[in-house]
């Protein structure tokens, strides 16, 4: 006979192997949406339709791994569940609408062009167009790099709300790749406040020496940022002035144009 599950909907009798509680932890991030962002504990219970103290004990668990932040009242969703996402945004989704992007940005510029995601502690490139200028420089889909010492990873923990941003750093293990990688809280807390500001960022010799890495936010259709895109340089072939003037308008009109289309992804597959 079926059975209800979460949610009160109806399904199929599940096998022997059948794990409730993942039905149940699904069914209380499932039930986070647009129009409710953030709920109290009685609202998070009816719309998981679980009782009360197990939708608790679940979103405890969640605060805990950094999936759910709660002020004291309400319940809501960190950026941290984007995680969950990175399968589907790095085989179809968000790659595919940013390539053009990129390929027309590395047009202009001439220089090599990426989109990455976090995926932990490290940044993950999801796309990349290779320039003329760096011929020597490959970096293949998948590559993973330690986010505090990438443009890009920069970017990405710069989004992250302050107290998660600080459980995240107690964590990662800020390593010296060369002589300028930022290795010290302070300062990569410093530097990442400077992200905020100024919503993009110049990089230089701290993944590699002479390689210069300028990244900008891409943001989703709610506003929050999913990837960010950047341009690879040698970092003697221009002052920051120059890169700032001419290589950072450009980089953030190509973001701007890629969300542009994440916003539309939606209306494609009516």
């Amino acid at each position: 006979m079926p059975e209800s599950r979460p949610g009160g909907v109806v399904a199929a009798v599940r096998g022997a192997h059948f794990v409730r509680a993942a039905e149940r932890t699904l069914a209380v991030l499932r039930a986070f949406a647009p129009d409710r962002p953030e709920m109290t504990l009685t609202e998070v219970a009816e719309a998981s339709g679980l009782d009360r103290a197990g939708a608790r004990r679940l979103l405890l668990t969640l605060i805990d791994l950094g999936y759910v932040h709660h002020d004291g009242r309400q319940y809501a969703l960190t950026p941290q569940v984007l995680e969950f996402g990175y399968a589907y945004l790095s085989s179809r989704s968000l790659p595919q609408i940013a390539e053009p992007h990129l390929r027309r940005l590395t047009g202009e510029l001439r220089e090599m062009t990426a989109l990455g995601v976090l995926d932990g502690d490290d940044v993950r490139y999801v796309a990349q167009v290779p320039g003329p200028k760096l011929l020597s420089v490959s970096i293949p889909v998948g590559t993973r790099f330690p986010a505090h010492a990438t443009s890009m990873g920069k970017v990405l923990l710069a989004a992250m709300p302050p107290e998660h941003l600080e459980a995240r750093l107690r964590s990662m293990e800020l390593g010296r790749i060369t002589p300028h990688t930022i290795t010290t809280r302070e300062g990569l807390l410093a530097e990442l406040a400077r992200v905020r500001r100024q919503g993009f960022v110049i990089s230089d010799d701290e993944l590699e020496a002479g390689l210069r890495g300028v990244a900008a936010p891409v943001r989703g259709a709610d506003g929050r940022v999913v990837a960010a895109v950047n341009v690879s340089l040698d970092a003697r072939g221009a002052t920051e002035e120059v890169v700032r003037n001419e290589v950072v308008p450009p980089l953030v009109t190509t973001a701007a144009r890629i969300e542009a289309d994440l916003r539309l992804k939606p209306a494609r597959g009516a």
